[in-house]
């Protein structure tokens, strides 16, 4: 494959049989040979010859073709390995370019038999340290929907996904085609901690500079700062009940302090101290604040004081374990918490809170580090275990798990990242998308049944 047309070479004599251009296709599809062994086999329409091209493939274990930093690469390696072999026709030279088949030498080096769930869940893979010396972590995922339908052209946009790496930098894609956007927007000198897309075509993004940014989706330039806060911002959040015109946002920092913003004039309307070890996170239902504490998640009542406090199971007081993240579902009376270094999810009746009323253990991981629900469905983001899904070359493989509400099982385990799950989000509940630690650094697009 070139960068215009597509070729077969064929073994024994050196020749080649060109296929077809790019621009000649007009569909490609992946089939099965009529044989009695199921084989797998490329078909391929064109517009220049009535005949269609059929190939015979080996299975498909690999996911390169997902992303197109590997494909780049790839198609890079073509071009230098045609000119190794034009030089000269010896051995060494024949050497030379075998080395530069990208594809193959990933395959000796790391063995990537890819689980089928996993294979048809995954939709894309994008890397947003492309240009960066080294991978980066991708700490937070925001998704923004455009306004495709707008009857002025001039402010029609596609939505958006904004990723917030190490050191304040944020990369945003178009989040139709995935393509690049804005390779760097600077927050401030700090880490990004947190971000939510708000009402009136904005973005705030808290640091731990202890300030809130607030982004222009239109134009992704920073119209203003908040800096009420004292201390690290480490959640934002709206009413779930209102989500979509909610005139209210709240946020959160490390010591304690919680604040309700007026997110028209972005003012403090209310403000709430609970006293507590860390308060990393907090979620808002029908105007009760859900808390997520160091050792316990804390409901506070409308006028900000305590009505229950939830503690860490008992099994994990001991062992200096932490909440990592929760999610409340209102409508089915349930809390669902996951910790930093357990294995297991932790189900709790609202009105019932002084023992889980479920526990469910996940297959493969030592701790839970981000959950979102999606539909009737809980995605887990998890850290790995050495070796996990086949692995024996002793790197870091992490899952993302998917669990029914209804049955409380896992449907799905989804691998696709050799670095801890670093962040998940929703993108109008059709994919979700996770992002992972520095070793990896890339985040993937999964398709939602």
């Amino acid at each position: 494959m070139t960068q215009k047309r597509l070729f077969l070479l064929t073994d024994g004599p050196p020749s080649f049989l060109e296929i077809t251009k790019f621009r000649d296709i007009q569909e490609v599809k992946v089939t099965s040979a009529p044989f009695l062994i199921r084989i797998p086999s490329l078909r391929i329409h064109t517009c220049s010859r009535p005949e269609v091209f059929e190939a015979n493939l080996k299975t498909e274990t690999e996911l390169w073709n997902l992303d197109p930093q590997y494909m780049t690469q790839a198609l890079t390696n073509v071009l230098l390995m045609d000119a190794v072999m034009g030089c000269l026709q010896t051995q060494r030279s024949i050497s030379a370019a075998a080395k530069l088949a990208y594809f193959d030498q990933i395959k000796h080096e790391v063995p990537m038999m890819v689980p089928r769930i996993t294979a048809e869940t995954l939709k894309h893979k994008i890397n947003p340290s492309v240009d960066l010396a080294e991978p980066q972590t991708v700490h937070v995922l925001l998704y923004t929907p455009g306004q495709l339908t707008c009857k002025d052209s001039q402010w029609e946009m596609n939505p958006k996904l904004w990723v917030a790496l190490s050191g304040g930098r944020i990369v945003v894609f178009d989040a139709a085609s995935w393509s690049l956007l804005q390779d760097c927007i600077q927050v401030g000198e700090s880490q990004v901690t947190c971000m939510m897309g708000v009402v009136h075509n904005q973005v705030w993004i808290g640091s731990q500079d202890s300030v809130i940014y607030i982004f222009d989706t239109n134009t992704m330039t920073c119209n203003k700062q908040l800096t009420e806060h004292r201390s690290e911002v480490t959640a934002l959040s709206v009413d779930t009940k209102h989500e979509h015109n909610s005139q209210y946002a709240y946020s959160c920092s490390s010591d304690g302090t919680i604040l309700q913003w007026n997110s028209s004039g972005l003012t403090v309307k209310r403000q709430f101290l609970l006293t507590c070890d860390r308060l990393s996170s907090v979620q808002v239902h029908d105007g009760v604040l859900w808390c997520c504490c160091t050792g316990c998640i804390v409901e506070l009542k409308k006028s900000g004081t305590p009505q229950r406090r939830i503690a860490l199971p008992e099994d994990l007081q001991s062992m200096s374990n932490s909440f990592s993240c929760f999610i409340v579902i209102p409508e089915r009376g349930q809390l669902w918490t996951g910790c930093a270094d357990s294995a297991d999810l932790f189900l709790w009746h609202i009105n019932n809170h002084k023992h889980p009323f479920k526990r469910i253990s996940l297959p493969g991981i030592s701790g839970i580090t981000c959950m979102i629900q999606v539909k009737n469905q809980i995605w887990v983001g998890c850290r790995g275990r050495h070796g996990v899904g086949g692995q024996c070359d002793g790197q870091l493989r992490s899952q993302v798990l998917v669990v029914d509400l209804d049955s409380f099982t896992v449907t799905k385990e989804l691998q696709a990242h050799s670095d801890s799950i670093q962040t998940l989000c929703s993108a109008e509940d059709r994919y979700v998308l996770s992002g992972s630690a520095r070793q990896d650094g890339r985040i993937a697009i999964w398709r939602v049944e």
